[in-house]
Order: C-alpha cells, then sequence, then structure tokens
C-alpha cells in the first residue's frame, strides 16, 4: 500500500478542492483509521452499531489538526465508499468539533465530480438539513455509552472558514 501523505498533497483548497482519502464508509460502525507510522489502514475498534457513521469519514493528506492527527473529512456520498481509496473533493464548510477536550474539526465536502447529483452542492446550505442534523446527533453522542459527554458540535461554518482551519493543518504538517 502507498503512503498516502507522500504520494499526495492536501489538493487546491485555496480554490475549494482538496484530496480526500476515504477511511470509513457511510453506514460502517468500523473505527479505521490511517496508521501514519506503518503507512497503512488499521481497525481501531468496532462500535455499536447504533453509531454507524452517517457519512463516509477520511482525511486530507498532509494535514494535522490540534489533535495531532490529519485532518478529518466528513465526505458526503449518496452510497459508501470503499476504504482506502481516493477523491478530489469540493468543500463546502466544517463541523466545529471538540471530542475530550481537544480541537477535532471536520472539513465537509462532496466529490468535485458529482454527476448523480449534477455537482448541485456548493455550500453547506445546499445540503439537506435532515443530513446536517443527523450528523450533528451522530458526533454529539457517538461516545455516549463509554464516555458520555466527551464530544460536542460548536457549531457548522462555510467554505472560508474550512479553508482556515485547513490552512492551519497544513503549517502544522509543514512545521513537524
Amino acid at each position: 500500500m502507498a503512503d498516502f501523505n507522500k504520494i499526495l498533497n492536501p489538493g487546491d483548497y485555496e480554490n475549494g478542492e482538496i484530496n480526500v482519502v476515504v477511511e470509513i464508509p457511510t453506514g460502517s460502525n468500523h473505527k479505521i483509521e490511517w496508521d501514519r507510522k506503518n503507512a497503512c489502514f488499521m481497525l481501531d475498534r468496532v462500535e455499536p452499531i447504533a453509531f454507524a457513521k452517517p457519512c463516509n469519514y477520511g482525511f486530507i493528506p498532509q494535514t494535522l489538526d490540534e489533535d495531532g492527527d490529519e485532518l478529518d473529512v466528513l465526505l458526503i456520498t449518496d452510497q459508501p465508499l470503499t476504504t482506502g481509496i481516493y477523491t478530489t473533493a469540493h468543500i463546502l464548510g466544517v463541523m466545529k468539533f471538540v471530542d475530550s477536550d481537544e480541537v477535532d474539526d471536520k472539513i465537509i465536502a462532496v466529490p468535485a465530480d458529482d454527476r448523480n447529483n449534477g455537482d448541485r452542492y456548493k455550500t453547506l446550505a445546499d445540503l439537506p438539513e435532515q443530513l446536517l442534523k443527523q450528523i450533528e446527533f451522530h458526533f454529539n453522542h457517538y461516545k455516549d455509552l463509554k464516555k458520555p459527554g466527551s464530544t460536542e458540535v460548536k457549531e457548522f461554518a462555510d467554505a472560508d472558514e474550512a479553508k482556515r482551519v485547513i490552512a492551519a493543518a497544513i503549517k502544522r504538517w509543514n512545521d513537524q
């Protein structure tokens, strides 16, 4: 397997596009994570099925969030994607998120070429309100059985804020 952090860059985020590597498909309760040290995916844990992911979950290569991991992405598609693929995605916004008192923001994006949806998602406001509610509910509660109250969605913010978060994560990566 290739090391995504060596072969991919973050993408042209300033113009609204990022490279996203998929870790967890929509509907999965498997917490699959990129193991940077060994350059492979690992099954970190199996979550209760009630806490299956409401959308694909991945990361932007060559970034570091404040929690020390690559910057997370919630990638919205109609069908689950496969662990280990990557795509170019269009930035819609960011979910400002705290996990156990650590900033763990999630960029929200859609595939840059989504012919099924006619590339109709341009901003967070274009997404179904119910989907955003489900995402917020999931991330506010997915650790409730083990560590209740340890996660909090602070807010959803626009693409400009997402770009600021990405720029800071790229700087952290380059400064390490």
